[in-house]
């Protein structure tokens, strides 16, 4: 007999079936608002179909400490761990975004990966809960949310019990994140542009922040608290991410603004160093993050009032985890 907590996701996803799987045949579930049929193999400018494309899935050690383990995390850095359980990411071929950096263009991009039945995911899913998977935590979900849908209803069905992460660039539409109320446990967006030029310039999206900014809102409304289990791993809530270009930390200071005015400092952030030139980078951003932009923007913030802040202070290399490569079997390189 499933318990209450379940039944009630079950119901949320029978719900949010109805309501969205109109979108395989006339497909506005993002912003690019494409209108492909995706049941009669039509590419939207995500790329993809029906079927969810996997391109990874495993545990994951280098998310937040309250994502892949805050205990872990702890143990570790005195050599104390015996096992790291990490998050459960699964990695979605395709994007509705497409940053022209993107260190996951093998990806999102060219989309290496395998085409799965809903059935195959949701297996995926209880896998990742047998190795002791903290939470599943779905990467670039929004082009996939139906498939997502279908796969966690299954999972459900056969004992899935772990919070489920959606893992976006923040590039959605409100109407349909009001339709996960009930299913997703964690949001966990990328804030990545307040300019319309610069969202313009790298990610083909003028309109990003208009997107992103009222996304954000429906998701603080859904889950405006993070709330912890006795090991420091979160349950539910919201935590932004915001990933700091080279040479426009003024941009990263006004989504830091924004979040303080529009939303909370109590709002768990997440600033991020780790940009590296990828793909398609353009020259004047052909360099990493200095210490110094990244100080000024961990200062705004902490003069800002946020309670909780998670910050990269070190400056990553190429051969880091956090650069992975999904031609490889095992793309990341845990120390």
């Amino acid at each position: 007999m499933l318990d209450i907590d379940i039944e009630k996701k079950l119901q949320a996803i029978d719900r949010a079936l109805i309501e969205l799987s109109p979108h395989e045949e006339e497909c506005h579930l993002c912003p690019r608002e494409c209108g492909v049929n995706r049941r009669k193999g039509e590419k939207g400018f995500c790329k993809t179909g029906v079927q969810a494309i996997i391109s990874h899935a495993g545990l994951h050690f280098g998310e937040e400490p309250i994502l892949s383990g805050y205990t872990d995390f702890l143990k570790n850095k005195h050599n104390q761990a015996e096992v790291q359980r990490g998050s459960g990411t699964i990695f979605f071929a395709g994007c509705n975004l497409k940053c022209l950096y993107c260190q996951n263009y093998q990806i999102s991009w060219q989309q290496l990966g395998q085409s799965v039945s809903s059935e195959k995911l949701a297996s995926e899913m209880l896998k990742l809960q047998a190795h002791g998977a903290w939470n599943i935590n779905l990467v670039s979900p929004t082009h996939m949310i139906l498939p997502i849908l279908k796969a966690l209803k299954t999972a459900y069905e056969q004992g899935l019990k772990l919070p489920v992460v959606y893992n976006s660039g923040g590039y959605e539409k409100a109407e349909i994140i009001k339709h996960l109320d009930g299913i997703i446990d964690i949001y966990l967006p990328d804030f990545k542009y307040f300019s319309c030029t610069l969202s313009k310039k790298l990610s083909h999206s003028p309109d990003y922040f208009q997107y992103a900014s009222t996304a954000i809102k429906q998701m603080y409304y859904q889950l405006p608290s993070v709330i912890l289990n006795n090991d420091g791993v979160a349950q539910k809530g919201l935590i932004i991410r915001h990933l700091l270009i080279p040479g426009n930390s003024s941009d990263s200071t006004k989504i830091l603004e924004w979040i303080a005015q529009n939303l909370s400092t109590s709002i768990y952030l997440s600033i991020m160093s780790q940009y590296h030139p990828c793909f398609q980078a353009p020259p004047e951003i052909q360099m990493t993050v200095s210490p110094k932009e990244y100080k000024k923007v961990v200062a705004k913030a902490q003069n800002l009032g946020f309670d909780t802040l998670f910050i990269q202070p070190e400056p990553f290399a190429r051969d880091e985890h956090l650069i992975p490569d999904f031609t490889q079997k095992k793309p990341f390189k845990w120390n």
